[in-house]
């Protein structure tokens, strides 16, 4: 069982590079295989993973995949002030908690609030983004 769910999440993986137009390579699957396990993951954690099970794998290689990624809507970028950005697999629409002292990050579901209509006259919003901001459980206990 646990090696069909592997093959059946290799086979979403190389429909998904299909799907935007991407070829399929060993160093596109792997990332995109170390992303899916749902962590926010910043190039150099995404790099080391990759290459474990690759044997070798450059950043630089895998900042090229990741803005390809990025340019065809496969993952996002999530930008955290002082420490690096992490990159997710694109999936449901959700908004971030963000612990303020170790960084870690996790999704939140949360429903898009209305832009306030005073004070934003002539603009037309195209994005709401809602980052919850504090300490994780381990900082607290820390």
């Amino acid at each position: 069982m646990v090696r069909e769910t592997a093959a059946s999440e290799r086979d979403a993986v190389i429909q998904r590079l299909r799907d935007v137009g991407l070829r399929v390579t060993g160093p596109r699957l792997e990332v995109l295989q170390v992303l899916s396990d749902g962590s926010h993951l910043d190039v150099e954690a995404i790099t080391a993973a990759a290459r474990d099970r690759l044997g070798t794998l450059t950043s630089q290689a895998v900042y090229d995949m990741l803005r390809h990624f990025l340019d065809t809507g496969l993952v996002t970028k999530f930008e955290r002030p002082g420490f690096p950005a992490v990159f997710e697999i694109a999936e449901k629409r959700h908004h971030h908690a963000l612990c303020t002292g170790c960084g870690r990050v996790e999704n939140v579901e949360y429903e898009d609030p209305v832009p306030p209509e005073k004070g934003l006259r002539g603009w037309r919003m195209n994005d709401t983004e809602i980052i919850m901001k504090g300490l994780c459980p381990d900082c607290r206990k820390a």
